[in-house]
């Protein structure tokens, strides 16, 4: 027996391009704060770590701090690894959320701890320009802001560190005035934040063994018909089943069949969406037992 879902204040329906209607719980403030700390404590990790490296690389080339202005080899040397360092603290304030958000998983590290991800609000695919949109605004929300306060001290606060300080709270409060949680560069790039548990594939839906073809409904399907989906989509059908909608199961069936090229007809859905699950899933462990994980359908895999 499937067991209903219960929802809170935080739940949400998104619809997909296909037309169907999926519940997801948004992450809660505090759980986002969470993972931007962890965040910024990797960030941290990284920079110290970048920073004692090629500074000891540059001690072992020349200990003497003035060789740093020669026109000297050595001197040029030195002055490259200063622009590799800067380049690097760059590539780690701004590149950082890009290259992990931009990835199938659509979280950095610290939201992966935190259980959560970026989807897009219109339900279709995260792009590059929604993640480059929120981030950019990330400079403006909590850089920038950090920067002038930090500049300022003692009696040169004043007027500057003010306007800093309110410039910081405006967006750092921004969360609790809009019922999604939205913070500005959601509201820009048409993100939210939800969240996404790990769980084992095997304990999804049933802990029970996968049955034979007799408790599939008699339908089978191919290597290349279960490649076309992945871990996110296999969730998402088991909330399908969990929510036993009919028309919603109805839709999702329909959106599968015209994946795998196959004529709806007038069959049992569920027991069609409940097969592809057992076997999707099946395929998902094997893949897993190798070293073989494939996010959802856009991964290879």
């Amino acid at each position: 027996m499937i067991p209903p879902v219960v929802q809170d204040e935080r739940v949400r329906t998104m619809v997909t391009p296909e037309g169907i209607a999926l519940p997801l719980t948004l992450a809660s403030r505090g759980t986002r704060a969470g993972a931007l700390i962890l965040d910024l404590g990797f960030i941290a990790v990284l920079m110290v770590l970048t920073t004692v490296a090629l500074g000891y690389l540059g001690v072992s080339m020349s200990p003497r701090a003035g060789d740093l202005a020669n026109t000297s080899p050595i001197g040029r040397a030195l002055q490259f690894l200063v622009i590799l360092w800067l380049a690097a603290l760059f590539l780690f304030r701004n590149a950082y959320f890009l290259f992990f958000e931009l990835g199938p998983r659509g979280a950095t590290p610290g939201k992966r701890l935190a259980g959560i991800r970026i989807a897009a609000r219109d339900g279709g695919r995260l792009s590059a320009e929604m993640v480059l949109a929120r981030n950019l605004l990330r400079d403006i929300e909590l850089f920038l802001p950090l920067v002038l306060l930090a500049q300022g001290s003692g009696q040169e606060y004043g007027a500057a560190g003010l306007a800093a300080t309110a410039w910081f709270l405006l967006f750092a409060l921004f969360p609790f005035f809009n019922r999604d949680r939205l913070r500005a560069g959601d509201v820009i790039a048409g993100t939210w934040v939800v969240e996404a548990p790990r769980r084992k594939l095997e304990a999804a839906l049933s802990a029970a063994a996968t049955p034979g073809p007799a408790g599939l409904g008699g339908f089978r399907f191919g290597e290349a018909e279960l490649a076309v989906y992945g871990e996110y989509e296999l969730q998402t059908l088991e909330r399908v089943l969990r929510e036993n909608r009919p028309e919603a199961i109805a839709a999702v069936h329909a959106a599968i069949c015209r994946k795998l090229g196959w004529e709806p007809g007038e069959g049992d859905a569920r027991a069609f969406l409940e097969a592809y699950y057992t076997q999707l899933r099946a395929r998902l462990e094997r893949g897993m037992r190798f070293g073989r994980r494939k996010a959802n359908k856009f991964a290879g895999g």
